[in-house]
């Protein structure tokens, strides 16, 4: 399991820390990443529209394919719900 958003590497440090996060926090900057996965995207708040990251979670399998991709996930009940669709598809 990895995280990645276009914050800096220093960003990404200090809210490890904040949250005591031990997994891999990956730093894309150009949204190079986030593009390819098509997550970058027009957002808008408060009538101002923006480049931004829509938050998706993919499970890729032990060969690097997509198994499954959620989409603008809300992070409330998120984490329960995909470990118990891996505990489902075992």
């Amino acid at each position: 399991m990895l995280g990645l958003s276009t914050d800096s590497i220093e960003s990404h440090e200090k809210f490890a820390g904040k949250y005591g996060l031990t997994m891999p926090l990956v730093s894309d900057p150009e949204a190079a990443v986030c593009k390819r996965y098509g997550v970058y995207k027009q957002k808008n708040m408060y009538g101002k529209t923006y480049m931004g990251i829509e938050r998706t979670t993919f499970v890729i399998d032990r060969h690097g394919l997509i198994n499954t991709v959620y989409p603008k996930v809300k992070v409330e009940g998120h984490a329960a719900r995909v470990l118990a669709d891996l505990k489902d598809s075992l």
